[in-house]
């Protein structure tokens, strides 16, 4: 048996978290191995962020010529006919990744950094010691120590228990991302961030889609206004919803097509379709790493049980990332390798809970959101004041042509901004604004009052906060 190779850090798994982690290690003087058994990158780079935004990017363009002779003359004949040309857009897209995943490899295993980087599988035999065994090559295994060990190793698409679906021949967004055929019925389950993006892709790339979904309304976690919103602008691209529905089985005929059959409100509905995306959640990756060897505690899901400051149970043991489950966006992935780092580096702790939760979804319209809900400001009976503005009111909209959407801010009692819900054009990048300003803790008639250049999408925040002095306070405690 082949002696340990002792290294200062291990980190297991290529993520958005794990890479940026390995290089300020290195570069601080620590021996340093990551251990990735599929591509470098992580979900963002191979089957997230990147590809799913480069591919969006492709459905958008086509639907801004399709709706060219709305504000163009003269009409662009056959506009409204244009589909996608699936091989160039997915070659561009995988260009794009090679470009970064050739990048990342470059960057980590550079002189000035020396990263050693390992590719296969890699699991725990004990609280410090891990066997990683290369693919294909299950005799040439390495056993590894360190006295820090990173788990970054992510999760993958959760499979619901539907009777007949192990039969079906089903994609998970990975599939998805590399198909080589336009769907000419796409049946989404699932009505989360993750299905709605996919859902506007195909249907302007020229797919029929529809969206079954359990709950009676998409993203059970927003405010209703939020999802109904949402529902209208992705009904205007003509992508279609069966809510509240309960999946009783699943089937794929001789011809390859398949039928979902569900129960809803209105009765029995049955949906057949070419291809079907299952888009329920996600699952950490943690069922193969060992983890019972090393005494690492998990929840009942398996994702891994870490404290404010991302430790494990197991002393010098971390996860990172999706894997430890909560909230699952790349920024907090990275996020999280900021606070391992500034802890073992720059002796700064820092907690993982008290941190802003931005996020968006890249549909049009944009929906994008910062600090509390309505909802979640019931909930906790926090005082506030809302302050609701339609889209199509602000000038840049009016130019544009945006008819969809709001702009909702609450604040407290003392006009400090609690959270905002953007709905429409550029709402990722206003919301960025209403984040640094909730960082400064400045009261909204500081924003109310700031000189914007006009005409931007950024002037509106002069106008939504206008009603908010004659608002009432609501859940009052």
């Amino acid at each position: 048996m082949p002696a340990s190779i002792k290294y200062d850090v291990l980190i297991i798994g290529s993520g958005q978290a794990g890479n940026p982690l390995a290089t300020a290690l290195a570069k601080a003087g620590r021996r340093v191995a990551l251990i990735e058994k599929a591509q470098l990158g992580g979900s963002c780079i191979n089957y997230g962020c990147i590809p799913t935004k480069t591919l969006l990017a492709a459905a958008n363009r086509l639907h801004q010529l399709r709706t060219a002779p709305e504000v163009a003359a003269p009409s662009v004949p056959g506009a409204a006919e244009l589909k996608v040309g699936l091989a160039a857009a997915m070659a561009r897209k995988n260009a794009l990744l090679a470009k970064l995943r050739a990048g990342l490899a470059e960057n980590l295993t550079a002189p000035e950094v020396g990263v050693t980087v390992l590719h296969g599988h890699a699991a725990f035999t004990g609280p410090r010691t891990v066997r990683m065994v290369p693919d294909g090559a299950p005799h040439e295994y390495q056993d590894l120590t360190a006295p820090l060990i990173f788990i970054n190793t992510g999760t993958h698409a959760a499979v619901p228990n539907v009777p007949g679906l192990a039969e079906v021949k089903y994609l998970t967004t990975t599939q998805l991302l590399d198909i080589d055929e336009l769907p000419e019925h796409l049946i989404i389950l699932g009505g989360g961030y993750i299905g709605l993006e996919f859902s506007q892709m195909f249907r302007r790339f020229g797919s029929r889609v529809t969206i079954v979904e359990q709950g009676t309304q998409l993203l059970e976690r927003e405010d209703d206004d939020v999802c109904k919103a949402l529902q209208t602008g992705l009904g205007a691209d003509g992508v279609e919803f069966v809510l509240g529905a309960e999946v009783r089985r699943v089937s794929q005929g001789p011809d390859g097509h398949i039928t979902l059959t569900a129960h809803t409100a209105e009765g029995e509905r049955r949906i057949r379709g070419t291809h079907m995306l299952v888009a329920t959640g996600r699952t950490p990756n943690t069922g193969d790493l060992g983890l019972d060897f090393a005494g690492i505690k998990t929840d009942e899901q398996g994702y891994v049980q870490v404290n404010d400051y991302l430790q494990t149970n197991v002393r010098g043991v971390y996860a990172l990332g999706d894997v430890h489950g909560g909230p699952q966006f790349t920024h907090l992935s990275y996020d999280d390798y900021r606070i391992v780092r500034d802890a073992l580096l720059h002796g700064k702790r820092r907690s993982a809970r008290q941190r802003p939760l931005p996020y968006c979804i890249f549909t049009e319209p944009q929906v994008a959101r910062i600090g509390l809900s309505e909802g979640q400001a019931q909930e906790k009976k926090q005082p506030y004041r809302v302050a609701v503005m339609p889209v199509s009111s602000t000038g840049r909209a009016q130019q544009t042509g945006e008819k969809v959407g709001f702009w909702k801010v609450l604040v407290g009692p003392d006009d400090r901004l609690l959270g905002a819900c953007i709905v429409g054009a550029a709402a990722a990048e206003v919301m960025a604004m209403i984040e640094i300003a909730m960082a400064g803790r400045l009261r909204y008639q500081v924003l109310q009052e700031m000189v914007f250049a006009h005409p931007t999408w950024a002037e509106s925040l002069n106008n939504v906060f206008r009603d908010l002095k004659e608002a009432k306070i609501k859940a009052e405690k």
